[in-house]
């Protein structure tokens, strides 16, 4: 899978679909350490141990370079990080399959983009997306030619 290249300065206003998703009782936040063990769990039950890996990594910066989305009822429906394999690279992220179809995805993609505008970046690299016309659509991402595997191409099998 290719890695994909976002303009952070041109980003499109996300405040519609912050509403939305807010609308919808859901909520946006950044974890604090005393959350970090119920993250992790939440991501090790649902997705990979390499993305464990990767929020383990973000609640190892200050402040934790991973955003949340919470449910009405408190629990965890989605997650995205940053900063976390690699300086400038986003993801990983994900939604609970219940979660879907709301805009989280969307949502929680700004939230931490708009994080790495705040902390000096001009662009974020989107690394091995598996799903670039998600981010294309989205956040204006750009396929970077020749860009697969990447960084990521010396993982342990």
């Amino acid at each position: 899978m290719a890695d994909w290249l976002v303009r952070l300065y041109d980003l499109p206003d996300p405040a519609a679909r912050f509403a939305a998703v807010e609308e919808a009782g859901y909520h946006l936040v950044r974890p604090v350490m005393p959350s970090r063990s119920v993250v992790v769990r939440w991501v090790r039950e649902r997705f990979s141990e390499g993305w464990v890996s990767e929020v383990e990594a973000a609640f190892g910066s200050q402040p934790v370079t991973c955003i949340i989305a919470l449910d009405s009822s408190g629990k965890i429906a989605g997650f995205a990080c940053y900063d976390v394999t690699f300086r400038g690279f986003f993801g990983p992220m994900a939604v609970d399959e219940e979660h879907r179809g709301v805009g989280l995805g969307t949502a929680l993609l700004f939230r931490a983009l708009g994080a790495m505008r705040e902390n000096g970046y001009a662009y974020a690299v989107i690394g091995d997306a598996a799903d670039g016309d998600f981010y294309a659509n989205r956040a204006g991402a750009i396929e970077i030619p020749d860009s697969e595997p990447g960084p990521y191409r010396d993982r342990p099998a």
